[in-house]
């Protein structure tokens, strides 16, 4: 899948080095490909066909075919887990194995896998009775015989791919394979028993093989979140599920009376757990977006976007920087994962900034920023807006309308830290001659059309489905105007690609469905509301603190849509139930569910970007966490503030939007120690409480607030002055 550099973007024949590098960049930028294989001959294209058979499954059942419910999710879980299995090798926490495996792991995948097949066999043949002979029940030996040999064979196969794995991207696993035979069976069982257990399920009438078919999906679910997301996610999950089970023994709050495993597990594969709201996302508008940005990176109408910014900033102070503020921020509102945009983006932009003079711990934090905010920026958000509807009830566009003030105040702090980093190196832009030029790509502007047509046909009232496939449309039709144009070969390899970018996505809805199916069952989400009500001693404030920190912790290690469904399942209702709005509380949670991504110690986004620069983890966190910090101010801005949610008048909403970019410019002034010179302590203390006064609602605190800023700012330029110092321009 490598492709070739392209020149579509500058409609020269001459490549610029900015639009080299996007060539390059656009090579492999899948944060977890170092861990998929490498195929080649027969078995590649088998597998490159039904990832695009998967991709096609789902844009046909959105757009043209509507599926059933249950069997259409269940589908989605189903075909996932298949192909990633088949996809991604597993790895071990305790170093790769480039030799043999021991006996042992032989010997457990020779009896899993005898397991995994007579379990495929059982279920066939319950197929067959059914709808080749018409048979109203199926023949008892295989209901009765079918669960425990596939659930305890694919046991013994996840064992043997945790401890001993074979050597990263080997391009034939037996194991691998056998996991995804199980995953085939445990799918097809529960979707032909599909309306059978929407009505037994978690009931006494709730058949063993119901159990065990849910028992494997939960193993399988598990295990791929381990290949794709790592060890994080999984412990959270295993620790929610042994919960479910360990409740008579618990103490306080936590002590329930327990469930028996046939209950429990018949229940968690139902949308009250796998298939609920994380899978009812990702099953449409993730996969629907995802496949989209794939389009755009197959057909080179997404470097079009990475280079305009390049010609349009790149020669400024700190332009590589300000470029990544742009790139990322729009390629992460489509992609729905951090650290994967970190990677997509990060692998052209991060060298660029080094080349002009920041540090690589700080290359790697601007880029973790800006990424982690495309999550927040409307009208995808990551696929946020999504979820929140889902969970909510909130209409889609009015939690779009209310993002958008707090998205831009972010994003223009950003820009603020990043300025300000560039005046106190006195870095300079790359040479204009090293850039596209800016005159060209103005005449192909007609590249942004899919974001147009994106953004126009939301705002025009049309589905989210709808204006997504009609986004991927124009895509394909712009194409054309370029020498990349989508033929059959770039449509195959775009449905492709869609289907490996989604998987990662697809495990973690599926195992946050878990963890949410797990809350529901025992009402610990409940009784946590309760506790919440209780120490906030109906304190509103108080009680959206500990909600943030709730939501900070659950969210590290954790992807974004993962991290808000849990946090909103534990922490909303108590919020809600102290007066807060529930479009308030729910934008509040996910800001911070969101930002757990570059939150020290565990921030996946800060780790990826780190990787890329080379840069010491610990620290670019820090870095990346003092760079986004307006996200941790703008969502207490909101609160307090309803108009920033454009929840009043206009001069109201314009009063808090000015009087908040003058507040979150004074705290990066604060934190950067710039104020048109370097500031000292005591002018950093001072700019940090006029941005605080700034930033807080009210006409008493923003003439206090601009009383400082203005006195110290005519200090500093007496200060400048006097030293002979004059402030940089851009």
């Amino acid at each position: 899948m490598t492709q070739q550099p392209s020149n579509a973007a500058s409609g020269a024949s001459d490549l610029s080095e900015i639009e080299k590098e996007t060539a390059r960049a656009n090579v492999d930028t899948d944060p977890i490909s170092a861990n998929q294989r490498d195929f080649a001959g027969l078995r590649g294209h088998v597998i490159a066909w039904l990832a695009v058979g998967y991709s096609v499954f789902h844009l046909m059942v959105m757009n043209v075919y509507p599926l059933e419910t249950w069997s259409y999710r269940l589908s989605h879980v189903g075909g996932g887990l298949i192909l990633g299995f088949l996809l991604f090798s597993a790895h071990s926490y305790h170093g790769d194995r480039h030799g043999g495996r021991p006996l042992w792991a032989k010997g457990a995948v020779a009896v899993g896998g005898a397991g995994i097949l007579y379990g495929l066999l059982c279920v066939v043949a319950i197929w067959i009775n059914g709808r080749v002979f018409g048979e109203a029940l199926p023949p008892a030996w295989a209901m009765s015989t079918f669960g425990i040999p596939l659930a305890g064979g694919s046991a013994l196969v996840i064992a043997a791919a945790w401890f001993a794995p074979g050597p990263k991207r080997q391009v034939y696993d037996l194991g691998d394979t056998l996991l995804a035979l199980a995953a085939l069976a445990a799918t097809a069982y529960l979707i032909f028993f599909a309306r059978q257990l929407q009505l037994r399920a978690g009931m006494p009438m709730a058949l063993p093989g119901d159990m065990w078919a849910a028992v494997t999906g939960v193993l399988l679910i598990i295990e791929l979140t381990r290949r794709l997301a790592g060890l994080a996610l999984v412990i959270i999950a295993g620790v929610f599920v042994a919960y479910a089970f360990l409740g008579p023994w618990l103490p306080g709050i936590f002590e329930h009376r327990g469930y028996d495993p046939k209950r429990f597990f018949s229940y968690i594969f139902t949308d009250n757990g796998v298939l609920s709201a994380p899978i009812a996302i990702s099953s449409t508008y993730i996969i629907l977006f995802v496949i989209f940005a794939a389009f755009l990176q197959t057909t080179r109408v997404g470097e079009y976007f990475v280079n305009l910014a390049f010609a349009a900033a790149g020669h400024r102070r700190g332009g590589p920087a300000k470029v990544a503020i742009f790139a990322s921020g729009l390629m992460g509102m489509i992609n729905g994962t951090s650290a994967g945009n970190v990677v997509a983006t990060g692998s052209l932009t991060i060298p660029m900034m080094k080349k002009v003079g920041y540090k690589p711990q700080t290359s790697a934090s601007v880029e973790a920023a800006a990424s982690t905010g495309g999550q927040i920026m409307p009208p995808i958000m990551g696929a946020g807006a999504f979820i929140m509807a889902e969970i909510t009830g909130i209409a889609y566009m009015d939690i779009v309308y209310a993002a958008i003030i707090p998205a831009i105040i972010y994003f223009v702090s950003v820009y603020f830290m990043v300025d300000m980093a560039a005046q106190k190196a006195n870095m300079k832009g790359l040479p204009r001659e090293l850039l596209p030029k800016l005159d060209v790509l103005i005449k192909q502007i007609y590249l942004f059309s899919p974001i147009v047509v994106l953004i126009g046909a939301l705002f025009m009232g049309y589905s989210v489905i709808r204006c997504g496939t009609l986004a991927m449309a124009t895509a394909a039709v712009v194409s054309w105007l370029t020498p990349h144009a989508m033929g059959p070969k770039q449509l195959f390899n775009a449905l492709d690609n869609g289907a490996r970018m989604v998987l990662q996505l697809v495990a973690v809805c599926a195992t946050a469905g878990i963890i949410v199916g797990v809350i529901a069952l025992t009402g610990i989400g409940s009784r946590f509301s309760t506790v919440l009500l209780t120490l906030a001693d109906q304190s509103q404030f108080l009680a959206l603190f500990f909600a943030m920190v709730v939501s900070i912790i659950l969210g590290m290690g954790m992807p974004t849509t993962a991290a808000y469904a849990v946090a909103a399942s534990v922490i909303a209702p108590g919020v809600i139930n102290l007066g807060v709005e529930p479009l308030t509380a729910h934008l509040f949670i996910f800001y911070f569910a969101v930002m757990s991504a570059i939150t020290p110690p565990v921030a996946l986004a800060a780790y990826a970007g780190s990787a890329l620069a080379g840069s010491d983890p610990i620290r670019t966190s820090v870095e990346s966490f003092k760079i986004g910090l307006a996200a941790f101010v703008v969502p207490y801005m909101f609160f307090f503030s309803p108009a920033m949610l454009l929840d009043g008048s206009w001069i109201d909403i314009a009063h808090v939007t000015v009087t908040a970019v003058a507040g979150v410019f004074l705290l990066s002034a604060a934190v950067q120690g710039w104020f048109f010179g370097r500031a000292g302590w005591a002018a950093r203390v001072a700019l940090l409480v006029s941005g605080l006064a700034m930033i807080y609602a009210g006409w008493t605190t923003d003439l206090v607030g601009a009383g400082i800023a203005s006195a110290l700012l005519v200090v500093q330029r007496k200060v400048g002055l006097s030293a002979g110092v004059s402030p940089g321009t851009d």
